[in-house]
Protein backbone atom coordinates (compact mmCIF):
# COMPACT_ATOMS: atom_id res chain seq x y z
CA UNK A 1 0.00 0.00 0.00
CA UNK A 2 1.30 3.51 -1.08
CA UNK A 3 1.43 6.61 0.94
CA UNK A 4 -1.38 7.97 -0.53
CA UNK A 5 -3.87 4.74 -0.21
CA UNK A 6 -2.22 4.45 3.79
CA UNK A 7 -3.70 7.79 4.25
CA UNK A 8 -7.02 7.89 2.06
CA UNK A 9 -8.11 4.84 4.38
CA UNK A 10 -6.72 6.65 7.39
CA UNK A 11 -9.15 9.48 6.46
CA UNK A 12 -11.74 7.27 6.48
CA UNK A 13 -10.87 5.54 9.73
CA UNK A 14 -11.57 8.95 11.39
CA UNK A 15 -14.30 9.81 9.72
CA UNK A 16 -16.03 5.79 10.50
CA UNK A 17 -14.50 6.62 14.47
CA UNK A 18 -16.98 10.03 14.48
CA UNK A 19 -19.57 8.13 12.73
CA UNK A 20 -19.28 5.85 14.75
CA UNK A 21 -19.35 7.99 18.11
CA UNK A 22 -23.08 9.32 16.93
CA UNK A 23 -24.81 6.27 16.81
CA UNK A 24 -27.50 5.40 19.47
CA UNK A 25 -29.12 2.59 18.71
CA UNK A 26 -26.76 -0.88 19.83
CA UNK A 27 -27.89 -2.68 16.51
CA UNK A 28 -27.36 -0.23 14.37
CA UNK A 29 -23.65 0.72 15.87
CA UNK A 30 -22.53 -3.12 15.67
CA UNK A 31 -24.19 -3.24 11.74
CA UNK A 32 -21.87 0.12 11.50
CA UNK A 33 -18.92 -1.29 12.83
CA UNK A 34 -18.53 -4.45 10.48
CA UNK A 35 -19.59 -2.28 7.63
CA UNK A 36 -17.13 0.23 8.27
CA UNK A 37 -14.27 -2.44 8.80
CA UNK A 38 -15.09 -4.17 5.66
CA UNK A 39 -15.02 -1.38 3.11
CA UNK A 40 -11.94 -0.18 5.54
CA UNK A 41 -10.06 -3.03 4.33
CA UNK A 42 -11.61 -4.33 1.01
CA UNK A 43 -12.63 -7.48 2.89
CA UNK A 44 -15.79 -9.73 1.41
CA UNK A 45 -16.97 -11.02 4.29
CA UNK A 46 -17.22 -10.24 8.15
CA UNK A 47 -18.76 -11.27 11.48
CA UNK A 48 -19.12 -9.59 14.40
CA UNK A 49 -19.28 -11.27 17.46
CA UNK A 50 -19.78 -10.07 21.32
CA UNK A 51 -19.11 -11.79 24.51
CA UNK A 52 -22.00 -12.67 26.68
CA UNK A 53 -22.40 -15.46 29.41
CA UNK A 54 -18.37 -16.70 28.44
CA UNK A 55 -19.21 -17.26 24.74
CA UNK A 56 -18.25 -15.69 21.47
CA UNK A 57 -22.37 -14.77 20.27
CA UNK A 58 -22.63 -13.99 16.46
CA UNK A 59 -24.54 -10.38 16.25
CA UNK A 60 -23.72 -9.85 12.46
CA UNK A 61 -22.51 -11.90 9.45
CA UNK A 62 -22.08 -10.29 5.99
CA UNK A 63 -20.64 -12.08 2.53
CA UNK A 64 -20.75 -9.61 -0.51
CA UNK A 65 -19.93 -12.24 -2.92
CA UNK A 66 -22.66 -14.57 -1.68
CA UNK A 67 -25.39 -11.90 -1.04
CA UNK A 68 -25.76 -13.17 2.49
CA UNK A 69 -26.84 -10.83 5.32
CA UNK A 70 -27.80 -12.35 8.88
CA UNK A 71 -28.52 -10.56 12.15
CA UNK A 72 -28.77 -6.34 12.09
CA UNK A 73 -30.81 -4.48 10.30
CA UNK A 74 -31.35 -7.70 7.76
CA UNK A 75 -34.11 -9.36 9.36
CA UNK A 76 -32.41 -12.40 9.31
CA UNK A 77 -31.68 -14.28 12.27
CA UNK A 78 -28.39 -16.15 13.20
CA UNK A 79 -28.97 -19.27 13.87
CA UNK A 80 -25.20 -20.75 14.16
CA UNK A 81 -24.54 -21.66 18.03
CA UNK A 82 -22.30 -19.23 20.25
CA UNK A 83 -18.71 -20.01 19.93
CA UNK A 84 -17.40 -21.57 23.76
CA UNK A 85 -14.46 -19.68 25.19
CA UNK A 86 -13.68 -22.29 27.51
CA UNK A 87 -14.09 -26.01 26.69
CA UNK A 88 -16.03 -28.67 29.12
CA UNK A 89 -12.87 -29.94 30.41
CA UNK A 90 -12.05 -26.46 31.27
CA UNK A 91 -8.99 -25.83 28.96
CA UNK A 92 -9.27 -22.49 27.03
CA UNK A 93 -10.49 -22.91 23.45
CA UNK A 94 -7.82 -22.56 21.18
CA UNK A 95 -8.66 -24.41 18.38
CA UNK A 96 -11.12 -21.59 17.34
CA UNK A 97 -9.72 -19.09 15.65
CA UNK A 98 -11.81 -16.16 17.41
CA UNK A 99 -12.14 -17.79 20.55
CA UNK A 100 -8.13 -17.92 20.26
CA UNK A 101 -7.73 -14.46 19.78
CA UNK A 102 -9.74 -13.89 22.78
CA UNK A 103 -8.17 -15.90 25.65
CA UNK A 104 -4.83 -15.12 23.72
CA UNK A 105 -5.65 -10.94 23.37
CA UNK A 106 -4.14 -11.01 20.09
CA UNK A 107 -4.89 -10.55 16.66
CA UNK A 108 -5.19 -13.49 14.37
CA UNK A 109 -4.19 -13.14 10.79
CA UNK A 110 -3.83 -16.28 8.66
CA UNK A 111 -3.36 -15.99 4.83
CA UNK A 112 -4.66 -19.02 3.79
CA UNK A 113 -7.12 -21.03 6.23
CA UNK A 114 -6.16 -24.35 4.17
CA UNK A 115 -2.99 -24.18 4.72
CA UNK A 116 -3.13 -23.51 8.63
CA UNK A 117 -5.60 -26.96 9.62
CA UNK A 118 -3.21 -28.42 11.45
CA UNK A 119 -3.29 -25.31 13.68
CA UNK A 120 -7.17 -24.45 13.80
CA UNK A 121 -10.13 -26.51 13.45
CA UNK A 122 -11.67 -25.12 10.38
CA UNK A 123 -13.95 -27.92 9.50
CA UNK A 124 -17.27 -26.01 10.43
CA UNK A 125 -15.60 -23.20 7.48
CA UNK A 126 -14.99 -25.62 5.15
CA UNK A 127 -18.57 -27.37 5.75
CA UNK A 128 -20.07 -23.61 5.06
CA UNK A 129 -17.79 -23.34 1.71
CA UNK A 130 -19.25 -27.16 0.42
CA UNK A 131 -22.52 -25.86 1.13
CA UNK A 132 -22.21 -22.32 -0.99
CA UNK A 133 -19.47 -22.73 -3.60
CA UNK A 134 -17.37 -20.33 -1.71
CA UNK A 135 -13.59 -20.20 -0.93
CA UNK A 136 -12.74 -19.35 2.59
CA UNK A 137 -8.82 -18.15 2.68
CA UNK A 138 -7.65 -15.36 4.63
CA UNK A 139 -8.66 -14.80 7.95
CA UNK A 140 -8.06 -11.28 10.40
CA UNK A 141 -9.55 -11.99 13.78
CA UNK A 142 -9.41 -8.73 16.07
CA UNK A 143 -10.47 -8.54 19.41
CA UNK A 144 -12.15 -5.24 20.41
CA UNK A 145 -10.87 -3.76 23.44
CA UNK A 146 -12.42 -1.45 25.30
CA UNK A 147 -10.77 1.72 27.36
CA UNK A 148 -10.33 -0.06 30.12
CA UNK A 149 -8.21 -2.78 28.27
CA UNK A 150 -11.43 -5.78 28.12
CA UNK A 151 -12.08 -7.59 25.79
CA UNK A 152 -15.76 -7.18 24.57
CA UNK A 153 -16.07 -9.05 21.24
CA UNK A 154 -14.38 -9.80 17.87
CA UNK A 155 -13.99 -8.69 14.69
CA UNK A 156 -13.15 -11.35 11.71
CA UNK A 157 -12.77 -10.13 8.41
CA UNK A 158 -12.46 -12.58 5.20
CA UNK A 159 -11.14 -12.49 2.32
CA UNK A 160 -9.40 -9.69 1.23
CA UNK A 161 -9.38 -8.54 -2.12
CA UNK A 162 -7.29 -6.78 -4.57
CA UNK A 163 -8.07 -4.21 -7.52
CA UNK A 164 -8.81 -7.10 -9.43
CA UNK A 165 -11.00 -8.58 -6.88
CA UNK A 166 -8.42 -11.51 -6.25
CA UNK A 167 -7.96 -13.03 -2.65
CA UNK A 168 -4.93 -12.02 -1.03
CA UNK A 169 -4.28 -11.72 2.56
CA UNK A 170 -4.36 -8.92 4.87
CA UNK A 171 -1.26 -6.72 5.24
CA UNK A 172 0.41 -5.36 8.66
CA UNK A 173 -1.13 -2.03 7.26
CA UNK A 174 -4.91 -3.92 6.78
CA UNK A 175 -4.18 -5.50 10.30
CA UNK A 176 -3.16 -2.38 12.10
CA UNK A 177 -5.94 -0.15 10.31
CA UNK A 178 -8.46 -2.84 11.62
CA UNK A 179 -7.03 -3.12 14.74
CA UNK A 180 -7.63 0.90 15.34
CA UNK A 181 -10.96 0.59 13.98
CA UNK A 182 -11.91 -2.17 16.67
CA UNK A 183 -10.80 -0.50 19.53
CA UNK A 184 -12.64 2.71 18.63
CA UNK A 185 -15.35 0.48 17.77
CA UNK A 186 -15.03 -1.32 21.40
CA UNK A 187 -14.74 2.21 23.11
CA UNK A 188 -17.97 3.53 20.99
CA UNK A 189 -20.08 0.31 22.00
CA UNK A 190 -19.14 0.26 25.80
CA UNK A 191 -20.24 3.63 26.24
CA UNK A 192 -23.41 2.99 24.04
CA UNK A 193 -23.75 0.11 27.28
CA UNK A 194 -22.99 2.33 29.74
CA UNK A 195 -25.24 5.20 28.95
CA UNK A 196 -28.44 2.34 28.15
CA UNK A 197 -27.10 1.24 31.62
CA UNK A 198 -27.54 4.50 33.25
CA UNK A 199 -30.82 5.20 31.67
CA UNK A 200 -32.20 2.06 32.98
CA UNK A 201 -31.18 2.57 36.43
CA UNK A 202 -32.49 6.19 36.45
CA UNK A 203 -35.58 4.67 34.73
CA UNK A 204 -35.62 2.06 37.77
CA UNK A 205 -35.65 4.96 40.37
CA UNK A 206 -38.43 6.62 38.59
CA UNK A 207 -40.33 2.77 38.78
CA UNK A 208 -39.09 3.26 42.10
CA UNK A 209 -41.06 6.75 43.00
CA UNK A 210 -44.16 5.48 41.14
CA UNK A 211 -44.10 2.19 43.09
CA UNK A 212 -43.95 4.28 46.55
CA UNK A 213 -46.87 6.39 45.34
CA UNK A 214 -48.80 3.19 44.22
CA UNK A 215 -48.28 1.31 48.10
CA UNK A 216 -49.42 4.57 49.52
CA UNK A 217 -52.44 4.72 47.23
CA UNK A 218 -53.64 1.67 44.14
CA UNK A 219 -55.47 4.58 42.56
CA UNK A 220 -52.98 7.31 41.89
CA UNK A 221 -50.81 4.38 41.66
CA UNK A 222 -52.76 3.44 38.34
CA UNK A 223 -53.06 7.35 37.11
CA UNK A 224 -48.80 7.47 37.24
CA UNK A 225 -48.95 4.25 34.84
CA UNK A 226 -51.21 5.36 32.35
CA UNK A 227 -50.97 9.14 31.90
CA UNK A 228 -47.53 8.85 30.15
CA UNK A 229 -49.76 6.33 27.92
CA UNK A 230 -51.94 8.47 26.90
CA UNK A 231 -49.34 11.30 26.23
CA UNK A 232 -47.70 9.53 24.15
CA UNK A 233 -50.49 8.35 21.86
CA UNK A 234 -51.60 11.94 21.79
CA UNK A 235 -48.83 13.56 20.76
CA UNK A 236 -47.91 10.45 18.17
CA UNK A 237 -50.99 11.54 16.87
CA UNK A 238 -50.46 15.33 16.55
CA UNK A 239 -46.79 14.88 15.34
CA UNK A 240 -49.20 12.92 12.42
CA UNK A 241 -51.25 16.06 11.92
CA UNK A 242 -50.49 17.54 8.43
CA UNK A 243 -53.07 20.51 8.41
CA UNK A 244 -53.99 23.28 11.29
CA UNK A 245 -51.62 25.20 13.53
CA UNK A 246 -50.03 21.88 15.16
CA UNK A 247 -49.12 20.48 11.54
CA UNK A 248 -45.25 22.04 12.33
CA UNK A 249 -45.66 19.94 15.38
CA UNK A 250 -42.71 17.21 14.82
CA UNK A 251 -40.76 14.65 18.03
CA UNK A 252 -37.06 12.89 17.00
CA UNK A 253 -36.55 10.14 19.15
CA UNK A 254 -35.00 12.62 21.78
CA UNK A 255 -37.91 14.38 21.78
CA UNK A 256 -40.27 11.11 22.56
CA UNK A 257 -38.16 10.17 25.53
CA UNK A 258 -38.28 13.18 27.10
CA UNK A 259 -42.08 13.47 26.92
CA UNK A 260 -41.81 10.18 28.38
CA UNK A 261 -40.05 10.77 31.38
CA UNK A 262 -41.86 14.11 31.82
CA UNK A 263 -45.23 11.64 31.87
CA UNK A 264 -43.96 8.90 33.97
CA UNK A 265 -42.66 12.19 36.94
CA UNK A 266 -45.72 14.69 36.39
CA UNK A 267 -47.21 13.39 39.53
CA UNK A 268 -44.05 12.80 41.96
CA UNK A 269 -44.74 15.09 44.26
CA UNK A 270 -47.58 12.88 45.64
CA UNK A 271 -45.28 11.13 47.20
CA UNK A 272 -46.01 13.95 50.16
CA UNK A 273 -49.08 14.02 49.93
CA UNK A 274 -51.28 12.29 53.14
CA UNK A 275 -52.93 9.06 52.54
CA UNK A 276 -56.11 9.69 53.76
CA UNK A 277 -56.24 12.79 51.28
CA UNK A 278 -55.83 10.87 48.21
CA UNK A 279 -57.71 8.21 49.27
CA UNK A 280 -60.70 9.73 50.26
CA UNK A 281 -63.37 7.96 48.98
CA UNK A 282 -66.59 9.69 51.03
CA UNK A 283 -66.66 13.37 51.79
CA UNK A 284 -67.24 12.22 55.68
CA UNK A 285 -64.29 9.70 55.43
CA UNK A 286 -61.43 10.61 57.87
CA UNK A 287 -60.14 7.01 59.15
CA UNK A 288 -63.52 5.96 58.71
CA UNK A 289 -66.80 7.12 57.00
CA UNK A 290 -68.43 9.09 59.20
CA UNK A 291 -71.68 8.71 57.71
CA UNK A 292 -72.34 6.19 60.00
CA UNK A 293 -72.60 8.02 62.81
CA UNK A 294 -75.35 9.93 61.03
CA UNK A 295 -77.07 6.73 60.35
CA UNK A 296 -76.82 6.15 63.74
CA UNK A 297 -78.74 9.57 64.83
CA UNK A 298 -81.51 8.46 62.29
CA UNK A 299 -81.85 5.24 63.69
CA UNK A 300 -82.20 6.86 67.03
CA UNK A 301 -84.91 9.16 66.01
CA UNK A 302 -86.71 6.43 63.88
CA UNK A 303 -86.51 4.64 67.30
CA UNK A 304 -87.83 7.32 69.49
CA UNK A 305 -90.43 7.43 66.80
CA UNK A 306 -91.68 4.35 67.44
CA UNK A 307 -91.30 4.39 71.14
CA UNK A 308 -93.57 7.48 71.06
CA UNK A 309 -96.46 5.72 69.07
CA UNK A 310 -96.37 2.74 71.51
CA UNK A 311 -97.13 5.18 74.50
CA UNK A 312 -99.22 6.76 72.47
CA UNK A 313 -97.72 9.96 72.12
CA UNK A 314 -97.86 10.82 68.57
CA UNK A 315 -100.69 9.16 65.96
CA UNK A 316 -100.15 6.59 63.52
CA UNK A 317 -99.87 8.85 60.44
CA UNK A 318 -98.15 11.30 62.63
CA UNK A 319 -95.45 8.25 62.78
CA UNK A 320 -95.36 6.88 59.22
CA UNK A 321 -94.80 11.12 58.08
CA UNK A 322 -92.37 11.16 60.64
CA UNK A 323 -90.33 8.16 59.60
CA UNK A 324 -90.76 8.90 55.68
CA UNK A 325 -89.01 12.43 56.25
CA UNK A 326 -86.39 10.69 58.50
CA UNK A 327 -85.69 7.87 55.90
CA UNK A 328 -85.68 10.30 52.92
CA UNK A 329 -83.36 12.71 54.82
CA UNK A 330 -81.10 9.82 55.51
CA UNK A 331 -81.29 8.78 52.44
CA UNK A 332 -80.45 11.64 50.56
CA UNK A 333 -77.24 12.40 52.88
CA UNK A 334 -76.05 8.75 52.46
CA UNK A 335 -75.77 9.96 48.30
CA UNK A 336 -74.19 13.44 49.15
CA UNK A 337 -71.67 11.75 50.72
CA UNK A 338 -70.87 10.06 47.80
CA UNK A 339 -69.38 13.02 45.63
CA UNK A 340 -70.14 13.52 42.17
CA UNK A 341 -69.17 15.44 39.35
CA UNK A 342 -71.46 18.35 40.69
CA UNK A 343 -73.39 19.24 43.29
CA UNK A 344 -77.05 21.58 42.44
CA UNK A 345 -77.80 24.41 44.70
CA UNK A 346 -81.05 22.83 46.31
CA UNK A 347 -79.04 20.10 47.31
CA UNK A 348 -76.62 22.43 49.15
CA UNK A 349 -79.82 23.89 50.82
CA UNK A 350 -81.29 21.08 51.88
CA UNK A 351 -78.09 19.94 53.34
CA UNK A 352 -78.16 23.10 55.35
CA UNK A 353 -81.98 22.87 56.86
CA UNK A 354 -81.08 19.22 58.23
CA UNK A 355 -77.83 20.72 59.33
CA UNK A 356 -79.41 23.69 61.53
CA UNK A 357 -82.37 21.56 63.04
CA UNK A 358 -81.42 20.58 66.06
CA UNK A 359 -82.16 17.37 68.67
CA UNK A 360 -80.92 15.06 71.28
CA UNK A 361 -81.39 11.49 71.84
CA UNK A 362 -83.92 11.93 74.48
CA UNK A 363 -86.83 13.84 71.82
CA UNK A 364 -88.41 11.81 69.64
CA UNK A 365 -88.71 14.27 66.77
CA UNK A 366 -86.64 17.12 64.92
CA UNK A 367 -87.10 20.32 67.50
CA UNK A 368 -86.07 24.18 67.94
CA UNK A 369 -85.77 23.31 71.52
CA UNK A 370 -83.02 20.74 71.51
CA UNK A 371 -79.66 21.75 72.11
CA UNK A 372 -77.53 20.13 69.60
CA UNK A 373 -77.38 20.41 65.60
CA UNK A 374 -78.33 17.37 63.78
CA UNK A 375 -74.68 18.25 61.59
CA UNK A 376 -71.74 19.73 62.96
CA UNK A 377 -70.15 22.49 60.70
CA UNK A 378 -67.72 20.26 60.00
CA UNK A 379 -70.08 17.88 58.89
CA UNK A 380 -72.16 20.35 56.90
CA UNK A 381 -69.09 21.47 54.78
CA UNK A 382 -68.14 17.98 53.59
CA UNK A 383 -71.65 17.18 53.04
CA UNK A 384 -72.11 20.33 50.41
CA UNK A 385 -68.81 20.08 48.39
CA UNK A 386 -70.17 20.64 45.13
CA UNK A 387 -67.54 18.49 43.02
CA UNK A 388 -66.12 15.16 44.25
CA UNK A 389 -64.93 14.35 48.11
CA UNK A 390 -62.46 16.77 49.18
CA UNK A 391 -63.10 20.54 51.03
CA UNK A 392 -61.31 23.27 50.52
CA UNK A 393 -58.09 22.36 52.59
CA UNK A 394 -57.86 18.85 51.35
CA UNK A 395 -58.15 20.42 47.82
CA UNK A 396 -55.38 22.51 47.94
CA UNK A 397 -53.21 19.67 49.98
CA UNK A 398 -53.94 17.86 47.01
CA UNK A 399 -53.34 21.15 44.82
CA UNK A 400 -49.73 21.30 46.58
CA UNK A 401 -48.70 18.14 44.98
CA UNK A 402 -47.63 20.00 41.55
CA UNK A 403 -45.28 22.82 43.29
CA UNK A 404 -43.67 19.73 44.99
CA UNK A 405 -43.15 17.95 41.77
CA UNK A 406 -41.77 21.04 40.57
CA UNK A 407 -39.67 21.60 42.97
CA UNK A 408 -37.88 18.21 43.00
CA UNK A 409 -37.91 17.95 38.87
CA UNK A 410 -36.15 21.49 38.85
CA UNK A 411 -33.50 20.40 41.51
CA UNK A 412 -32.24 17.66 39.46
CA UNK A 413 -28.95 18.69 37.06
CA UNK A 414 -31.03 17.29 33.72
CA UNK A 415 -28.79 16.62 31.15
CA UNK A 416 -29.85 18.80 28.10
CA UNK A 417 -31.72 16.28 26.15
CA UNK A 418 -33.97 16.12 29.29
CA UNK A 419 -33.89 19.63 30.04
CA UNK A 420 -37.25 20.66 29.78
CA UNK A 421 -39.10 17.63 31.40
CA UNK A 422 -39.71 20.08 34.60
CA UNK A 423 -41.43 22.27 32.22
CA UNK A 424 -43.70 19.71 30.78
CA UNK A 425 -44.50 17.62 34.00
CA UNK A 426 -45.24 21.04 35.79
CA UNK A 427 -48.02 22.69 33.46
CA UNK A 428 -50.84 19.79 33.04
CA UNK A 429 -52.81 21.74 35.92
CA UNK A 430 -52.44 24.42 33.96
CA UNK A 431 -55.39 26.34 31.63
CA UNK A 432 -55.75 27.91 28.71
CA UNK A 433 -56.85 31.01 30.21
CA UNK A 434 -54.13 31.81 32.61
CA UNK A 435 -56.42 30.27 35.71
CA UNK A 436 -54.93 27.22 36.00
CA UNK A 437 -52.44 26.57 38.73
CA UNK A 438 -49.35 26.96 40.16
CA UNK A 439 -48.09 29.35 37.85
CA UNK A 440 -51.31 30.57 36.23
CA UNK A 441 -49.66 30.52 32.60
CA UNK A 442 -51.78 30.40 29.60
CA UNK A 443 -51.39 28.61 26.62
CA UNK A 444 -49.05 30.59 24.44
CA UNK A 445 -46.57 30.72 27.55
CA UNK A 446 -46.42 26.71 27.45
CA UNK A 447 -45.22 24.13 25.41
CA UNK A 448 -47.81 21.58 22.99
CA UNK A 449 -45.98 18.64 25.36
CA UNK A 450 -47.66 20.32 29.07
CA UNK A 451 -50.90 21.10 27.13
CA UNK A 452 -51.10 17.37 25.80
CA UNK A 453 -50.74 16.25 29.24
CA UNK A 454 -53.40 18.53 30.86
CA UNK A 455 -55.86 16.62 28.43
CA UNK A 456 -53.95 12.72 28.76
CA UNK A 457 -54.20 13.95 32.90
CA UNK A 458 -58.06 14.95 32.68
CA UNK A 459 -58.92 12.55 30.65
CA UNK A 460 -57.88 9.74 32.48
CA UNK A 461 -59.17 11.06 35.42
CA UNK A 462 -62.10 11.11 33.56
CA UNK A 463 -62.13 7.33 32.82
CA UNK A 464 -60.36 5.86 35.67
CA UNK A 465 -62.13 2.59 36.86
CA UNK A 466 -60.14 2.22 40.36
CA UNK A 467 -60.73 5.46 41.84
CA UNK A 468 -62.30 5.15 45.61
CA UNK A 469 -64.61 7.95 45.21
CA UNK A 470 -66.58 7.08 42.14
CA UNK A 471 -66.93 4.96 38.68
CA UNK A 472 -65.00 5.11 35.70
CA UNK A 473 -67.00 7.29 33.45
CA UNK A 474 -68.60 6.26 30.06
CA UNK A 475 -66.51 7.44 27.10
CA UNK A 476 -69.45 9.55 25.79
CA UNK A 477 -69.94 11.36 29.25
CA UNK A 478 -66.31 11.88 29.41
CA UNK A 479 -65.54 13.74 25.89
CA UNK A 480 -68.57 15.89 26.44
CA UNK A 481 -67.12 17.11 29.79
CA UNK A 482 -63.70 17.34 27.99
CA UNK A 483 -65.33 19.40 25.75
CA UNK A 484 -67.26 21.91 27.81
CA UNK A 485 -63.26 22.23 29.11
CA UNK A 486 -62.00 22.94 26.16
CA UNK A 487 -64.60 25.53 25.42
CA UNK A 488 -63.94 27.17 28.77
CA UNK A 489 -60.43 27.55 28.06
CA UNK A 490 -60.03 24.43 30.60
CA UNK A 491 -57.74 22.61 27.80
CA UNK A 492 -56.19 22.87 24.53
CA UNK A 493 -59.38 22.96 22.24
CA UNK A 494 -57.06 22.01 18.74
CA UNK A 495 -55.04 18.98 20.48
CA UNK A 496 -58.73 17.85 21.65
CA UNK A 497 -59.92 18.24 17.85
CA UNK A 498 -56.96 15.78 16.76
CA UNK A 499 -57.88 13.43 20.62
CA UNK A 500 -61.21 13.27 19.04
CA UNK A 501 -60.23 12.83 15.11
CA UNK A 502 -57.45 10.78 15.71
CA UNK A 503 -59.51 8.27 17.72
CA UNK A 504 -56.71 8.61 20.33
CA UNK A 505 -59.37 7.98 22.76
CA UNK A 506 -60.79 4.89 21.68
CA UNK A 507 -57.41 3.23 21.65
CA UNK A 508 -56.88 4.12 24.66
CA UNK A 509 -60.65 3.34 25.92
CA UNK A 510 -59.99 -0.34 24.09
CA UNK A 511 -56.68 -0.97 26.13
CA UNK A 512 -57.59 0.44 29.73
CA UNK A 513 -61.54 0.75 30.03
CA UNK A 514 -63.74 -1.81 30.92
CA UNK A 515 -66.45 -2.59 28.28
CA UNK A 516 -69.32 -0.97 29.84
CA UNK A 517 -67.76 1.92 29.87
CA UNK A 518 -67.37 2.05 25.66
CA UNK A 519 -70.65 3.50 24.53
CA UNK A 520 -71.55 4.99 21.21
CA UNK A 521 -70.13 8.81 20.94
CA UNK A 522 -71.25 11.26 18.03
CA UNK A 523 -67.70 12.80 17.51
CA UNK A 524 -68.57 14.33 14.65
CA UNK A 525 -71.17 16.29 17.14
CA UNK A 526 -68.38 17.28 19.55
CA UNK A 527 -66.31 18.77 16.90
CA UNK A 528 -68.93 20.68 16.07
CA UNK A 529 -69.31 21.86 19.40
CA UNK A 530 -65.55 22.47 19.72
CA UNK A 531 -66.01 25.07 15.95
CA UNK A 532 -68.38 26.86 17.94
CA UNK A 533 -67.69 28.41 21.12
Amino acid sequence: MNEQEFNLKLNKLNAIGVALSGETQVEHLVESILLATIDLVRADAGTLYLIKDGCLHFEILLNTRLGLAQGGSSGVPIHLPPVPLILADGQPNLTNVVACAVNEARTINIPDAYSDEDEYDFTGTQRFDQHFGYYSKSFLSVPMRDHEGNIIGVLQLINALNAQNEIEAFTLSDQHLVESLASQAAIALTNRRLIMALQELFEGFIKLINLAIDDKSPYTGGHCQRVPELTMMLAEAVSRCEEGELAGFKMSERDRYELKIAGLLHDCGKITTPVHVVDKATKLQTIFDRIALIDTRFEVLLRDLEISLLRGQISEAEYRAGCEQLISDRDFLRQANRGGESMSDDDVERIANIAIRRWHPGQTMFSPAAPVSFLSDEERDNLSIRKGTLNRGEREIINRHIDITIQMLEALPWPNHLKNVPEYAGGHHERMDGKGYPRGLKREQMSVQARIMGIADVFEALTAKDRPYKEGMKLSNALQILTRMACEQHVDKELLKIFLREGVWLDYAQRYLNAHQLDQVDVARLLEQLEDC
